[in-house]
């Protein structure tokens, strides 16, 4: 498969633009070599079907471009490095309307932030963000703090919190004198385990695999399934979001269904909200898009945004 800038149009900001220069990133990891090779076009490239090329290449992303050591813990999801990036620079432009068009500094609650760590690791390489990530899997936070503690320059902007209440998202890792610039989540997809199965047997016959492959690419059920599927879980975080208002500057969650944001935009409309946005991010041929909501006028969130920035 052939990843060209024709067919990858991130964010102008996103470092992972056209080709994947394979020279380079087997350079910033070398164990990448031995997975690289001539595709069908005769071009370097990598078996995406192959779930252990995958996580080497992301490595040697994540490597090249933000000096990273990522080491991802057994069985955990693998996510696309270049896709994650996309958010935290749209989100990035969403906080630089309320601070003059400037990005500001920034203090980012990443909701589940899995044992990839993927958004505040790369948010406080990018933009020297600080983020708090919570996450309900211990195991996942022990992987997560193991990757914070491998890069030394990070820990002083990374912390991580346990969610301990399995039917809360914000209740409970939130205290009443905390204050963030936004929240960023990327909400489980699939509504059941089996719907998450049935997903996965889908991705092995689309990538011509064999039925006994590793499916997902790795990733636990938390990080994979919730009951009701991402609109439930988006619309709890919603009904939450009401006590955190005069505390977080924006709320925001992705969205892959498009069909589901009728319905929150609907549940917002209940709400006392000041703003309501659809950040849609363009990927090639994926559409993607985030939801944001806020209780707060601009003007609150400018001064919100300064408080934090000193």
């Amino acid at each position: 498969m052939k990843k060209s800038a024709s067919t990858s149009p991130f964010h102008a900001r996103n470092r992972h633009q056209g080709e994947y220069d394979f020279a380079a990133l087997t350079a910033a990891h070398p164990p990448l070599a031995a997975k690289v090779r001539p595709n069908g076009y005769g071009v370097q490239s990598v078996d995406f079907a192959d779930p252990e090329a995958v996580m080497l290449l992301n490595q040697a992303l994540i490597k090249l471009f933000y000096d990273i050591d990522w080491q991802l813990a057994p069985g955990s999801l693998c996510p696309p490095v270049p896709g994650r990036a996309d958010y935290l620079h749209y989100l990035a432009d969403l906080l630089a309307l309320d601070n003059n068009g400037a990005i500001p500094a920034a203090d980012v609650l990443d909701v589940g932030c899995g044992a990839n760590c993927i958004y505040p690791l790369i948010g406080a390489a990018e933009y020297g963000w600080r983020f708090t990530g919570t996450e309900i899997d211990e195991a996942a936070i022990k992987a997560a703090n193991r990757i914070v503690s491998a890069n030394p320059r990070l820990t002083r902007q990374i912390r991580l919190r346990r969610q301990k209440n399995s039917d809360a998202v914000l209740a409970g890792v939130v205290s009443k004198n905390e204050f963030f610039s936004a929240v960023m989540c990327n909400p489980p997809f699939h509504a059941s385990a089996e719907e998450a199965a049935s997903g996965s047997q889908r991705k092995v016959r689309n990538l011509g695999l064999d039925k006994s492959a590793p499916l997902n690419f790795g990733g636990q059920h938390n990080e994979l399934w919730y009951p009701g599927g991402e609109k439930a879980f988006i619309g709890k975080m919603i009904a939450e979001s009401v006590a955190f208002g005069r505390q977080i500057g924006w709320f925001t969650s992705l969205v892959s269904r498009k069909e589901n944001l009728p319905a929150l935009e609907k549940q917002l409309q209940t709400l006392d909200v000041a703003e309501v946005r659809v950040v849609n991010m363009a990927q090639g041929q994926k559409q993607s898009r985030f939801l944001a909501w806020s209780f707060m006028p601009a003007a609150q969130r400018s001064k919100l945004l300064s408080r934090l920035g000193n």
